[in-house]
């Protein structure tokens, strides 16, 4: 554990953090990828652009300066970054880095301001934190389904909607490679989770590599997952664009085991009286159709309040494979939002959902701001709201 000093120190640059955090984290990854440009086939380009990876790393630096005494508070969210880095390969040597470079933004952004204690007690720091992450990320590492990026073959590729495509493949096992030898029979994946793709895009001088959602956690066909079209302003998706249009059945991709924390509530999953509440816009429906299809599977007597929001009828997703589910389970509400039709899925919907409920949410960053700060408003409580965007976590903006 870290000092008492250092401690106090840490604590004391909390209102420096809330003003600077974001221009720290921004220049922290300007100059860690000057001299470290090969994590740039780590990072999500897209969420530097836009901020999100500024925001949520400036957003978590924070969290554990205030908590840097009781770290346990925030394993919730540590535990949810590390299923990332444990799909996104990240490893203990990769800590030292980051240390350097974030401790060197501080000095650049605070000069002399940051002086000889406060840069010793935030490399203190820092070395506790990233002891928390690398402790827990070693124990995921170990349980994962397989280590690395695995090839599988494409066995069916097909449009769940406008701009959404599902696709279903299996593990290439190399039988000179035993340790990557993947038998899908004796995989359990959970419903909610995500696995990892690595692509090496022909337009770019990087690897990239994009989490997406199992939309389904049976493995009677294949892994399955779905990809959406991400063309928005004016932005081109590096891989979601070269999965729409060149992936195709008979090829091979690299996928690294299926990782995340977004998950049914087990406890609640065979009993009647809590009603299970899936809220989900866009392509954020594929972790709740895969949530959908478990809740039905396990116990269709379980009372189920379905509500999706997207553009039209073209860009709605799964509508068939949701409509079945629906149809075996006997207890259903069920409720449909066209944004072009002026059906806006907001607070006075979700004035209408019982407490207590069980809610699981998911969709863009914004829908997602809505929908948690509406629910907070309605006082559901914490442990009741469950959600995952599709961007970094802790950038979200939660009152």
């Amino acid at each position: 554990m870290a000092s008492a000093e250092t401690i106090a120190i840490v604590k004391a640059t909390v209102p420096v953090l809330e003003e600077q955090g974001t221009a720290i984290t921004s220049v922290f990854y300007q100059n860690m990828f000057v001299e470290h440009p090969e994590l740039l086939d780590i990072f999500n380009k897209t969420n530097q652009k836009l901020g999100r990876q500024q925001t949520a790393l400036a957003t978590t630096v924070l969290a554990a300066a205030k908590h840097l005494e009781h770290l346990a508070v925030l394993l919730p969210q540590v535990t949810e970054i590390s299923h990332k880095h444990r799909a996104l390969q990240i490893l203990p040597e990769h800590y030292p880095i980051v240390g350097k470079h974030l401790i060197g933004a501080i000095k650049q952004v605070l000069g002399e301001a940051a002086n000889d204690d406060i840069i010793e007690a935030w490399t203190e720091a820092y070395d506790e934190i990233a002891g928390v992450f690398i402790e827990l990320e070693k124990v995921m590492y170990k349980e994962a389904m397989w280590q690395g990026f695995a090839s599988f073959k494409v066995i069916e590729k097909v449009a769940a909607a406008t701009d959404i495509a599902a696709f279903t493949v299996l593990p290439v096992n190399d039988n000179q490679d035993v340790s990557q030898s993947i038998d899908l029979g004796q995989l359990t994946l959970t419903a909610g989770q995500y696995i990892t793709v690595k692509t090496d895009p022909k337009n770019s001088d990087h690897l990239a590599l994009r989490h997406y959602s199992l939309n389904s956690a049976s493995t009677d066909k294949g892994i399955q997952f779905a990809v959406k079209r991400d063309n928005r302003d004016g932005h081109s998706g590096l891989v979601s664009n070269y999965l729409h249009d060149e992936l195709q059945v008979g090829e091979t991709i690299l996928l690294s085991a299926p990782a995340g924390d977004f998950a049914l509530n087990k406890a609640l999953i065979h009993q009647n009286k809590t009603p299970l509440v899936l809220i989900s816009a866009g392509v954020g429906i594929t972790p709740i159709l895969a949530m959908l299809e478990a809740q039905v599977t396990a116990n269709p007597q379980r009372p189920i309040i379905w509500a999706y929001a997207c553009q039209n009828e073209q860009h709605h997703g799964f509508k068939a494979q949701v409509n079945n589910y629906l149809a075996a389970a006997q207890q259903v509400d069920k409720n449909i939002f066209y944004f072009e039709e002026g059906q806006l899925l907001k607070e006075s919907y979700l004035a209408t959902l019982p407490k207590p409920a069980d809610i699981y949410v998911c969709g863009s960053m914004p829908f997602m701001e809505s929908m948690i700060n509406g629910l907070n408003t309605l006082q559901h409580s914490v442990d009741s709201v469950h959600y995952e965007p599709f961007g970094p976590k802790m950038s979200l903006e939660i009152n």
